[in-house]
This record gives structure tokens, sequence and C-alpha cells, in this order.
């Protein structure tokens, strides 16, 4: 199974290395984060904690953005350019296809992550001469949070075009942070708990402002990750069974 899982992730990892629009993003993102000391100060002795909080905004954009540029139509070009029938046909299972596109889509997001992360404790050391090592767990719940958007747009794929794969994540990102405001009602109480909410991957406030989150947050973030990508790659695994390739 894995033998022909890592295979197809490995692919899209090098695939997506070759793509620019990696690099591009990257680079980008760099230079904003060296433009964060340069904003207006907020009150004196809270510079680090405005830092923290527009790095963590920028660490999501860039992610989302990588995200749904890999993810949306990397199936539909597959399908279009007939290669994955190549795929199929050396034995490859349909639903080891799908796992294997989304785990080299959440390499390269937490590879992406993890460099932007080094570039902004290498400003925060330089300017405010503090490491803010906190910012590991907003790069963690940013990478996890994108696992759960790229495993939807990989499902969503499976059955349709990059158009249509970008308007349903960015619908479904939305949807799952606005619990409160969509189920704000006294009569709408009793949905929340069926409500696919990704608030759990929120840790602005303790990161920017506070001193990061406890290890037993961080094993929740992980059961909503594994939980959400799962059900989510499962809907796409039976609709691209379905398909007629």
């Amino acid at each position: 199974m894995m033998s022909r899982i890592i295979p197809i992730a490995t692919a899209v990892v090098a695939d997506s290395l070759r793509r620019k629009v990696v690099y591009i993003v990257l680079v980008f993102a760099a230079f904003l984060a060296l433009a964060i000391p340069a904003l207006p100060s907020y009150g004196l002795g809270v510079e680090d904690a405005v830092f923290r909080e527009v790095a963590l905004a920028l660490s999501f954009v860039t992610a989302l953005v990588l995200t749904l540029s890999l993810a949306a139509n990397r199936v539909p070009a597959e399908v279009e350019r007939r290669t994955v029938y190549n795929v199929i046909a050396k034995g490859v299972g349909r639903w080891e296809y799908l796992v294997g596109t989304w785990l080299g889509i959440l390499i390269v997001t937490g590879g992406a992550i993890a460099a932007f992360t080094v570039v902004e404790q290498v400003i925060a050391l330089v300017k405010y001469r503090d490491a803010m090592w906190q910012l590991w767990q907003g790069a963690l719940a940013v990478w996890l949070e994108m696992g759960v958007l790229a495993a939807f747009a990989v499902a969503v794929s499976a059955i349709t075009g990059p158009v249509v794969v970008v308007t349903a994540s960015l619908a479904a990102l939305f949807a799952g942070h606005s619990r409160s405001t969509l189920l704000g009602g006294e009569g709408a109480l009793g949905l929340r708990p069926f409500y696919p909410s990704l608030d759990a991957f929120n840790v602005v406030n303790p990161v920017a402002h506070g001193s990061g989150v406890p290890p037993l947050y961080i094993v929740s973030m992980l059961v909503v990750f594994l939980g959400f990508a799962a059900m989510s790659l499962a809907v796409g695994i039976a609709l691209f069974s379905r398909r007629d390739l």
C-alpha cells in the first residue's frame, strides 16, 4: 500500500518544486515579513506581539495560496493529460492515487510553512532579540488546517475542474470559521455539535499575545485534522471511484 502511495506523493512534490508559483509566493511573503517591523507600533511593549500576529496572518495566506494552487488543478490536469490512466494501469488503486496526491501537497505546504517560519524567526531575532519559538505552534496550526483544506480540495477535484475547486474550498474555509455567526441564534445551538468547524486551528491569540498553547490542545488539533482530512478523502475516494476514466 505505502509502496504505491509514497511514489505518487514524491511525484507530486517533485512536480510542485518545478512550478514557479511555490518560489514566487515564498519570496513575496518573505519580503512582506521583512516589512512587518516597519508597521506603526500599537503601544510600547506590544510591537513583538504585533509582529507575531501579522507573521501568522502571512503564514496563513501564503499556505492558502500554495494549497489551492497545488490542489485545485492536480487531479483535473492529470485526467486531462490522461497520465492518470498510466498510473492506474500499473495497479495503483484510485484511493491510493488520491491519498498520495494529498500527501504530496501536504509535504510541500509543510516545507513552505517551515521555511517561512524560519525567515520570521530570523527577522524577530534581529529586530526584537527574541527567536519567538511559539511561532512554530502557529505554523503547525496553519499546516494542519491547510491539510484539511487540501483534502477537501482534492476530494472536489476528483469530479470537477479547478475553478469549482477553488470556489468550493474558499466557501468551506469561510463556513468552517463562521459557526458562531451562522449558528448564532439560540434555536441553532443544537446544531453546533454537527457543524464542521475549523476554529480549533485558530491559535492567533495565545501565540501572538500569550505564551502559546498547551500540549493537550495540540493533541486536539491533531485529532480534528485527522478526522476532517479522513472524512474529506473518503468522500473524494467514493466520488472518484464512480468516475468514468
